[in-house]
């Protein structure tokens, strides 16, 4: 591992100062005369530890978030079907061993490359060009608690409006694309130090849809860590939404710039893969 990446380090997170009504952002381009988001940006140093120097590893039912070791037969991230067919299947019964699923359904994911000629963050991991989707630097959880129960529905097929008691779970698997990650690597808070409302429920609108995710805005009592080069054998799994409200339900998340990071290292490519866990 490289001497300049420190066990800990100080470097800024992207908070946002909560607006009065409802936050919203645009994704593509707004309608004219349309700001393309109401949240103010409130970035943050803060100290953020090297998980992989704490005295017990991080634990997904603990924390919220966990590093395992994951040894994927694909060997390019960039081929689709090779993600489709393989990836998926090792990453349903990743999620299935770690939490005891009955079902775990792979929704979606999404490749992020980080441009060589942007900046190295971007607010919500879009930028130019725009066939990339860069590294999110904006502190989020991708689901609200209505847009989780929203996704499952559709995920299911089922009807907007129908019951669904059993308890599921939204969790992503997120992995260096293409060895390990130096350029932008990824903060998570631990659920424990969160409060609530830190929480701003924010719409994601899209030309023909419109999503829900959480942004957070700073509190001096959250807990932030990392993992130092992150190994291409590694992956970090983390709860997007626990039904199970004595679990951690709601882990915040984005990358940050890190001090150490040398000069000569290639831009951040990184994989996340979104699973639907159903329990009987």
């Amino acid at each position: 591992m490289h001497e300049d990446l420190l066990p800990s380090v100080e470097a800024e997170l992207g908070f946002v100062v909560p607006p009065h009504g409802k936050a919203f952002r645009y994704v593509f381009e707004p309608p004219p005369g349309q700001a393309a988001d109401n949240c103010q940006p409130d970035p943050r140093r803060v100290l953020i530890a090297d998980a992989r120097c704490a005295a017990r590893a991080p634990r997904l039912g603990v924390e919220g978030f966990e590093c395992v070791r994951q040894v994927s037969r694909v060997k390019d991230f960039d081929d689709e079907a090779s993600v489709v067919r393989d990836y998926h299947a090792e990453c349903r019964a990743l999620v299935q061993a770690m939490l005891g699923a009955s079902e775990v359904i792979v929704f979606d994911h999404l490749v992020r490359k980080r441009h060589p000629a942007a900046s190295t963050l971007t607010a919500l991991g879009r930028g130019q060009p725009s066939a990339y989707a860069g590294p999110a630097g904006r502190v989020h959880v991708d689901y609200t608690v209505a847009s989780a129960e929203k996704r499952l529905r559709l995920v299911l097929g089922l009807d907007p409006d129908a019951d669904y008691h059993q308890r599921f779970a939204i969790v992503n698997i997120w992995r260096s694309a293409c060895g390990p990650i130096l350029d932008a690597p990824l903060a998570l808070c631990d659920v424990r130090s969160l409060d609530r409302r830190d929480l701003v429920a924010t719409e994601l609108r899209y030309p023909k849809r419109t999503g829900e995710i959480y942004q957070l805005a700073y509190n001096p009592a959250q807990r932030w860590s990392y993992f130092n080069e992150l190994q291409a054998d590694e992956a970090l799994v983390f709860k997007q939404y626990d039904g199970d409200a004595g679990r951690p339900r709601l882990t915040p998340h984005g990358a940050f710039v890190h001090p150490g990071t040398p000069a000569t290292a290639p831009a951040r490519q990184s994989i996340e893969v979104r699973c639907l866990a159903l329990f009987a």
